[in-house]
């Protein structure tokens, strides 16, 4: 199935080149004058090696089907998170490379759709939203919420959010896990 490359996703398995890639980020470049075009960095499945290439927007590439599961998270130990898949409780260890900075999203129970090929996990995709506990904030400013004025929160598991003022510690909030932003209290 063909695929236009400026219909590529992260987390998307392509086959470019006799082999099966992962596109790792997709960027639309557009031209004042002239053709606009998507960067593409690619991941190959075998091997890791990331390759950036420059397609034109209407370019087709062929689509790599990955077997997609849902499963559990449990906990991170070093370099490797511990999911289980839900049908058979079987656990596998995902590299840190896989989850990358949304590592800091991760929550004990949170299910994830983990993407592989030939039994090898490809990639990993996160809720759109998560629920984190505000474990530091700073507070309260005088007039705060005449001016709308946000603070950064640290969160459990490390992630920095911008809050509202009204947020103290304790609170429990919904944050994007695409954006990194605020959506409201849980």
């Amino acid at each position: 199935m063909a695929i236009k490359a400026i219909d590529l996703r992260r987390g998307m398995g392509v086959s470019f080149r006799d082999r099966v890639w992962v596109v790792h980020s997709s960027t639309h470049v557009p031209k004042g004058k002239g053709r606009s075009y998507q960067q593409i960095e690619l991941k190959s499945v075998t091997d890791g090696t990331i390759i950036r290439e420059r397609f034109r927007t209407e370019e087709q590439l062929e689509q790599a089907i990955f077997e997609r599961k849902t499963m559990e998270y449990l906990y991170s130990e070093g370099n490797h998170h511990i999911v289980m898949d839900m049908d058979t409780y079987e656990q596998i260890e995902l590299p840190d490379d896989l989850i990358g900075d949304q590592r800091v999203y991760l929550m004990p129970n949170i299910h994830l759709e983990v993407s592989s090929v030939e039994g090898g996990p490809v990639s990993v995709d996160l809720p759109n939203q998560v629920e984190l506990t505000v474990v530091d904030v700073p507070p309260a400013v005088k007039g705060a919420t005449v001016t709308n004025q946000l603070k950064e929160a640290l969160c459990e598991g490390g992630a920095r959010v911008r809050v509202p003022s009204f947020v103290e510690n304790g609170t429990v909030i919904k944050v994007d896990t695409r954006t990194g932003e605020y959506l409201g209290r849980a």
